[in-house]
């Protein structure tokens, strides 16, 4: 396994980006995550865009921002989650602030490398270059896979299952667990995705109605509302640091 940044290899983000995404497409209508698209970052922090080679073909990749944190004004990791790391980042570069911390947008791996410690492999390089970047900390802030299997539950509830060896239930919590990350706290509004119920439909083939629906991906329902003729989706994620 090698892995590559696309400082050095910018012909690597085409090829990374036909790995998918994680989640359903819906995700990709929420409006601050438009700051994430990958021609943004890698015209901006292409050294934290990371992209795993097995044989040169391209099995994972992975999406990191530097932000200033903690500050004066930034006592806590933001309740906003991803959507929250986005905005600061870019509150950054405007304000000529310096960053001190790195957060993990995103680790994505390929469906035939899963169960292989890939994703662990690009969490521990995320860590490696954090600290030649002179930054003091690595922040994630995970969205709990598993929890499309109980969209219903509260995201509090959800976090404090485990299984009968005391991990965390989840297994992208747990592999976070396994390399030394600890939970800071939930962020409850990660994401932010609305739309009318013909939008909604199209985007994942279901159909609110009134009330709460589950639609495919998510990991919480959509609060829907006929007479409005709009959907809201609020997506909760979990802030884990990383020691360096």
């Amino acid at each position: 396994m090698r892995v590559e940044d696309l400082a050095t290899r910018p012909d690597l983000r085409r090829p990374a980006l036909e790995l998918g995404v994680v989640g359903g497409e819906f995700l990709a209508h929420d409006v601050i995550g438009d700051l994430a698209a990958s021609a943004r970052l890698a015209a901006r922090w292409p050294e934290f865009f990371l992209v795993l080679l097995e044989d040169d073909v391209p099995v994972a990749r992975a999406a990191a921002i530097p932000v200033a944190y903690p500050t004066e004004e930034r006592a806590e990791l933001p309740d906003h989650g991803w959507d929250g790391a986005l905005l600061w980042a870019a509150q950054d570069v405007l304000d000529g602030r310096e960053p001190t911390t790195l957060v993990a947008l995103e680790v994505n791996v390929a469906e035939r490398a899963r169960g292989q410690g890939v994703a662990a492999l690009a969490l521990m390089e995320l860590k490696n270059r954090a600290r030649r970047a002179g930054l003091s900390r690595l922040v994630v802030p995970a969205r709990p896979t598993g929890k499309a299997d109980h969209a219903f539950e509260s995201i509090v509830d959800y976090v404090a299952r485990r299984d009968e060896h005391g991990r965390s239930a989840d297994p992208w919590l747990r592999n976070h667990e396994r390399l030394g990350a600890r939970l800071v706290k939930i962020a409850p509004f990660a994401m932010i995705v609305t739309g009318t119920l013909d939008q909604w439909e199209a985007w994942t083939g279901v159909r609110p109605g009134d009330g709460l629906t589950t639609v495919p991906g998510g990991i919480a329902p959509v609060l829907g509302s006929v007479a409005q003729d709009l959907g809201v989706y609020v997506e909760p994620n979990v802030w884990l640091e990383h020691p360096l």
